[in-house]
């Protein structure tokens, strides 16, 4: 599995989605000016790259024929 690519471009997909989902708690956290600018945006990001992690996933499963 680890010698597949597109094992590591899921991964790194998910990786941003955490990051992504990270960042925007933080600035949820702290507040301020700049949560009150940027939280839509922050969402937005988040789920695209959520759609892309999961059509990934999918695309993954169904390339290792699911097993």
């Amino acid at each position: 599995m680890r010698d597949d690519p597109l094992f590591w471009v899921m991964a790194v997909a998910v990786l941003a989605v955490a990051g992504i989902l990270l960042f925007g708690i933080g600035t949820f956290g702290v507040g301020g000016d700049f949560n009150r600018r940027n939280a839509n945006r922050i969402m937005r990001w988040r789920i695209g790259a959520q759609f892309v992690a999961v059509v990934l996933i999918l695309l993954f499963v169904w390339w290792r024929g699911g097993s």
